[in-house]
């Protein structure tokens, strides 16, 4: 198996989270992970800079062969989907600039795929991921999402070549 490297996002107007996941043959290995932080005063226009302009950085450091994101979620709330919708919005361009292949993951699956349940709390699935790559620490919640959505994309991969 060649060595693939995904960009995990889970997106969000303040606090997007991200990872890079390497595997290798058959290995995963968290590379690097995080959150693009946006305080509650910064402008929404402000806020789609910074998180594409942060991911754009991380892909161009690492180097990702595929992109993988958190699908759409059903919310009540019209400003709520517009914002969470402009937020993808700014991390897909980035899969468009990139020229990444793009793998969406509704959130019950990755939770599915990570902690067995899909409907786990936001602690058991930070749990889950750091046993599953082996981190010396839990990451942060929306990191920890980020890291589930990249694993769930290798195991989806795994499933399909099997």
């Amino acid at each position: 198996m060649p060595t693939e490297r995904v960009l995990a996002v889970d997106p969000s107007l303040r606090g997007t989270g991200f990872a890079i996941i390497e595997s290798s043959g058959g290995k995963l290995r968290a590379l690097a992970y995080g959150v693009v932080k946006n305080p509650p005063k910064l402008a929404a226009h402000q806020c789609l800079r910074e998180i594409h302009d942060t991911l754009s950085r991380i892909a161009a450091v690492h180097q990702p062969t595929t992109f993988a994101i958190e699908g759409i979620i059903f919310v009540q709330n019209v400003r709520t989907a517009i914002i969470l919708g402009s937020a993808r919005g700014a991390a897909l361009l980035v899969a468009a600039g990139h020229d990444l292949e793009v793998h969406e993951y509704a959130p019950r699956l990755v939770k599915q795929a990570v902690v067995g349940r899909g409907g786990a709390q936001k602690d058991q699935v930070a749990f889950m991921i750091r046993a599953m790559l082996g981190l010396t620490e839990t990451p942060p919640p929306d990191a920890a999402d980020a890291l589930a959505i990249g694993v769930t994309h290798f195991n989806r991969r795994a499933t399909a070549i099997r």
